[in-house]
């Protein structure tokens, strides 16, 4: 008979990024109009998360609004390559992107346009998204493993789990010597 792993929740706000190499760690947040990518190495064992939002109208197109995504995004990406994570092996998903509030315009998706065009100009592999919708989430996101469940904030009698893929096991890989320097 095992024991059950008793995990260690960190919760992570708006305009946060937390990174771990801890397999007992869940990192956890709540998410309206906002956008969490979850990224990791699964060779190195690592991951983190970010909870962003894009303040006012944006077109995409960078400025202003943009940077704080561009900013957490970043932040998030250097914290993983501290940790000992290559760049060539990171994988994400992204959630959220809600609208919440009906008559208002959909920050929501500008929201998770710009995660998926942010990710992809940067050549890192999307494994999972679930964006979209009209009603909050709540997050649970396991760096080490990759895997994420979420609920709905919808008030309904029953909150199912809905559960995004689950990554495939860590992959043990010896690293190689590398004396090379890389910057983000």
């Amino acid at each position: 008979m095992t024991a059950e792993v008793q995990f260690r929740r960190i919760h992570v706000i708006q305009g946060e990024y937390k990174v771990t190499n801890d397999a007992e760690v869940v990192l956890s947040t709540i998410l309206g109009s906002c956008i969490a990518a979850c990224m990791r190495d699964p060779v190195a064992g690592v991951g983190g998360m970010n909870h962003f939002l894009l303040p006012g109208q944006s077109n995409g197109s960078g400025g202003e609004a943009t940077r704080y995504g561009v900013h957490l995004m970043e932040l998030l990406i250097n914290g993983l390559l501290k940790q000992g994570a290559r760049r060539e092996r990171l994988e994400a998903k992204i959630i959220g992107g809600a609208k919440t509030i009906s008559g208002f315009s959909n920050v929501g998706e500008k929201n998770a346009e710009f995660a998926h065009q942010f990710l992809n100009d940067e050549g890192i592999r999307i494994v999972g998204s679930n964006t979209g919708g009209d009603v909050g989430r709540k997050l649970e996101y396991y760096p080490v493993s990759g895997r994420a469940r979420q609920y709905p904030l919808s008030g309904a009698e029953t909150q199912k789990t809905v559960a995004l893929e689950t990554a495939p096991t860590r992959i043990v890989v010896p690293k190689p010597a590398d004396t090379s320097i890389e910057f983000f």
